[in-house]
């Protein structure tokens, strides 16, 4: 199945793609199911239960908070952290929450949100059950959700080889490889952007994603303006300096020394994913790239490319397009879950990711682009997810600045060949999933484990 650029690049709040907006979509997608079965009005309760991954690291990533949102009819892409803010603070202080916007009902959050961090579900460890009951405790319906990555929410019903079937019209160049894109892209003389295009405008008109592509980009440089001009602590309890708005002010009054500086430009790389993966830790506005947890790493890459090399309109939809096909891939031959393959999954992939639209922004062939991916996740291989006290923080945030870094080397070692090379990306990704699969859980997003554990020992 191939996935559409606008799946891979949703518009969300922080801190977690599969944490917050996850948890959010499949309070709302019950909701549906109560309203489609009229049962709705007859409920009195909602029980949600948090299994594994969700349960252990589900503080630090705002997943009670996202239930309560989800529950009260709030959408991850239309949320506004203030509103969400005032909403929450209104549940706990009167414990009653207007479901769906439509019944107030009785919410305990001691009684009705229940932690289940040493269960895991076979499935997928990114598990919640909803229970609605009615007013004498009878359940009314119940069902399990799987948030499995990048804001990617399945029921019970469409896990493993029960997944949803692609709807709309056959897309012209269905690839499901590296392979086979490499293969169709040169059978019909495309290019990797403009197969994606091709496929894109299989379902909607060409200005429409046109536009949609530049809301995505515009959507990822506001994020980091407001990343550069804020200030202060970010919430937790870990009582991390945001810097990002610090490290600018020290780059602007030293510039004569920059411009003598042959690796000055790495230094905006940082400053860009860092006030992003800042703005994401402190719950603010951000697009899953491909996740919420790799969310500063292309916008850190696609603005090196438009300020250092003057970069076009048309440029940088190619990044975009490019970066989509090879992150597809992740997704649908692997996973995009750290909790399911380790960060290797997030900021790993968002590394491929950007070193190949990087690449093709700059104009490389096809087969360096699919180098440029390859490398990038070649040297990404085995990274482990382990938050410190199951925030979105440390080391994910300066974790997202190294690996803009290392997606640019990646585009530069592949442009250094002509595409030929030993190890592909099909094998890569393949890789990748196998080391995810042989991980030790506690380096998988709970927290059980690596620096989530030592720093308290140090």
């Amino acid at each position: 199945m191939t996935v559409s650029v606008f799946d891979l690049f949703k518009l969300g709040i922080g801190p977690s793609s599969s944490h917050t907006m996850g948890p959010m979509t499949a309070a709302g997608r019950f909701l549906q199911r109560l309203r489609a079965g009229g049962l709705l009005a007859r409920t009195a309760r909602v029980e949600t239960t948090l299994y594994a991954s969700l349960a252990l690291t589900g503080r630090g990533h705002a997943t009670d908070r996202a239930v309560i949102l989800g529950l009260a009819g709030f959408e991850p892409r239309k949320l506004d952290p203030d509103e969400a803010d005032r909403a929450v603070a209104q549940v706990r202080e009167g414990h009653r929450l207007n479901l769906g916007g439509e019944r107030e009902i009785a919410f305990d959050e001691a009684r009705d949100l229940i932690w289940e961090g040493r269960t895991r579900l076979p499935q997928h460890p990114n598990a919640l059950k909803f229970e609605a009951l009615d007013a004498e405790g009878k359940t009314l319906a119940q069902r399990t959700y799987f948030s499995i990555g990048g804001g990617f929410v399945r029921d019970e019903d469409e896990m493993g080889q029960n997944a949803p079937a692609a709807t709309g019209p056959p897309l012209p160049y269905p690839f499901d490889s590296g392979a086979s894109l490499l293969e169709m892209a040169a059978a019909a003389g495309l290019t990797i952007a403009e197969l994606v295009l091709a496929n894109e405008t299989a379902t909607r008109p060409e200005a429409e994603v046109l536009a949609g592509l530049d809301e995505i980009i515009s959507a990822m440089f506001a994020c980091i303006e407001r990343g550069v001009r804020t200030d202060g602590i970010l919430p937790g309890g870990l009582k991390v300096q945001r810097r990002a708005r610090q490290v600018l002010t020290h780059l602007m009054c030293d510039t004569d020394k920059r411009i003598a500086d042959p690796l000055a430009a790495l230094d905006w790389v940082n400053l860009w994913a860092l006030a992003v993966n800042e703005e994401n830790a402190a719950g603010g506005k951000v697009v899953t790239a491909p996740t919420n947890g790799a969310a500063g790493l292309l916008p850190a890459v696609l603005r090196f490319y438009d300020r250092f090399h003057q970069g076009t309109p048309e440029g940088r939809r190619t990044f975009l397009l490019t970066a989509a096909a090879i992150g597809s891939l992740y997704k649908t031959r692997a996973s995009i879950s750290g909790a399911e393959v380790g960060c290797q999954g997030e900021v790993g992939v968002a590394c491929s990711m950007a070193a190949a639209g990087l690449a093709a922004a700059l104009g490389a062939s096809n087969a360096q682009i699919e180098n440029a991916a390859e490398i990038a996740m070649e040297h990404n291989l085995g990274l482990t997810c382990d938050p410190i006290g199951g925030l979105v923080q440390i080391p994910c945030i300066e974790r997202n600045a190294m690996g803009a870094v290392k997606a640019i080397d990646a585009m530069r070692l592949a442009m250094l060949g002509n595409g030929e090379h030993t190890v592909s990306l099909d094998k890569v990704i393949a890789t990748m999933k196998r080391t995810g699969e042989d991980m030790s859980a506690i380096y998988k997003e709970t927290s059980l484990g690596g620096l989530a554990v030592n720093l308290a020992e140090c």
